[in-house]
């Protein structure tokens, strides 16, 4: 392997599960998939549970926890979360947990992960940053702002997984309740479209070739309006009338833009 390769197996209100591949196996990021789908959306990339040798957590949101117990019923390999995330959760402060402060850089399996505080409504979120091999892979979800912190650790990434997740305008005029909106909105909710490719425009260097919307939502938002809010601000060109993808020149390389699915696991190079 001369490279990491992220797998997402789905990003989304529905259940967070990605993976990150080393030379020495996967780190899963969260797991807020049941078993048995999580199984199944691996075998899709070619996967085996087998090489999974450590499990990082993002915060105890449902979404991205409420297949662990599980997971690790049938696992026992390491298993990370920043100070207080799993022990606040009754169900799961049985489990057994290398807890981390944000900021610490934890060696995992030939991987160095640094991690990041992330500014949403739960105890101790985190965000990550996977370097190993000369190559990088930036993850940044759930979060309502970026602070200069997260910026500094997640610029110049070769993948960067980045949360856009709402469109101001759908969410305004759509279903949610005024109380809803507004704690997707604050600084402890989710990003919007406008402030992830703010945060792109500082982000992309000419070392990034793949820029990933993540944990689109599906009531107030559309992957094609991500794509294109990211192609705007980093001058790309639509690959289609859709806005499916983007591509644009960064400097020597070639920059792809692109959303990742709720229910559709894909792999990035």
């Amino acid at each position: 392997m001369s490279r990491l390769h992220l797998h997402i197996l789905g990003s989304g209100s529905k259940g967070n599960c990605a993976l990150v591949e080393g030379p020495q196996g996967l780190i899963m990021i969260d797991n807020g998939l049941s078993r048995r789908e999580t199984l199944k959306r691996m075998a899709e990339l070619g996967l085996s549970a087998d090489d999974v040798a450590a499990l990082v957590i993002t915060h105890e949101h449902g979404d991205h926890i409420k297949g662990l117990d599980v997971w690790c019923k049938h696992w026992h390999g390491p298993l990370f979360a920043s100070r207080d995330t799993l022990s606040c959760k009754e169900n799961l402060a049985h489990l057994p947990v290398e807890e981390f402060d944000p900021g610490d850089t934890l060696p995992i399996v030939g991987i160095q992960v640094q991690t990041y505080s992330t500014s949403h409504d739960v105890i101790n979120p985190v965000g990550y940053r996977f370097n190993a091999l000369d190559d990088s892979i930036g993850f940044a979800t759930d979060t309502g702002e970026l602070s200069s912190k997260a910026i500094g650790i997640l610029k110049d990434c070769r993948v960067l997984a980045l949360e856009s997740n709402h469109d101001v305008t759908m969410l305004r005029e759509g279903p949610y309740p005024r109380f809803l909106q507004e704690r997707i909105l604050s600084t402890k909710g989710h990003l919007s479209n406008n402030q992830a490719a703010d945060a792109a425009r500082e982000l992309v260097t000419d070392r990034t070739e793949q820029l990933i919307a993540m944990h689109i939502s599906q009531d107030n938002n559309r992957p094609s309006l991500t794509v294109k809010s990211y192609a705007n601000a980093l001058d790309a060109s639509l690959d289609d009338e859709l806005g499916s993808s983007a591509t644009c020149l960064q400097g020597p390389r070639k920059l792809s833009i692109r959303p990742a699915s709720q229910y559709q696991p894909t792999t990035i190079q």
